[in-house]
């Protein structure tokens, strides 16, 4: 099995790293990420149930690392050293000399909105769950991973048509839920 997934991951991988560097624009990035895809399936071959395919568990894996590279890209600051300075100078160019930053930081946002937003995403996966098994999945499917309504049918053995009746009753049923569980609770002045 393993030399089995080693040949279907590396067809994968050009894939993968076009699909990485569409996100990232930065090739030597989206291969440090898509490597780092690669060994996470090849560390723990058994987390990969079969429920779908090699490349939809692999993408969903990757889609994670893409986002840890940018929030980490987010935090760190590249600092261009020429010739005539050393790296003390580009550093103490930062700051004025009271030793105060000359760049303010910047703002943290409502620390009580995002633990709403995390709240919200706690009801949303409640009310997933409460979706048929199947209909949550093209959902997700769609939603979450971004595959299009061809890819899904082929995945699931579905026809366009039914995917697209199970994405109707999946975001009615959402909606439904979500209203008596999350905008219903909310006070008057967040609710719509």
């Amino acid at each position: 099995m393993t030399t089995t997934l080693h040949r279907e991951l590396e067809t994968l991988r050009p894939a993968l790293l076009r699909f990485a560097i569409l996100q990232l624009r930065d090739s030597t990035l989206a291969d440090d990420v898509v490597q780092e895809a690669l060994i996470a399936v090849l560390e723990k071959p058994d987390r990969f149930a079969g429920q779908s395919t090699l490349r939809t568990y692999v993408t969903g894996i990757l889609k994670f690392k893409i986002i840890d590279a940018l929030r980490a890209a987010g935090r760190t600051r590249q600092f261009l050293v020429t010739e005539d300075q050393s790296e003390d100078d580009v550093i103490d160019a930062l700051f004025a000399a009271n030793g105060h930053a000359i760049d303010k930081p910047r703002p943290w946002g409502n620390p009580d909105a995002a633990l709403e937003q995390k709240d919200f995403f706690r009801v949303m996966e409640l009310c997933l769950e409460k979706l048929p098994p199947n209909t949550a999945r093209v959902f997700l499917m769609r939603e979450w991973l971004e595959l299009d309504t061809d890819e899904i049918c082929q995945e699931l053995a579905i026809t366009t048509s039914n995917a697209w009746v199970m994405l109707y009753r999946a975001r009615l049923r959402l909606r439904a839920c979500l209203e008596l569980h999350w905008f219903g609770n909310l006070p008057a002045s967040h609710a719509r």
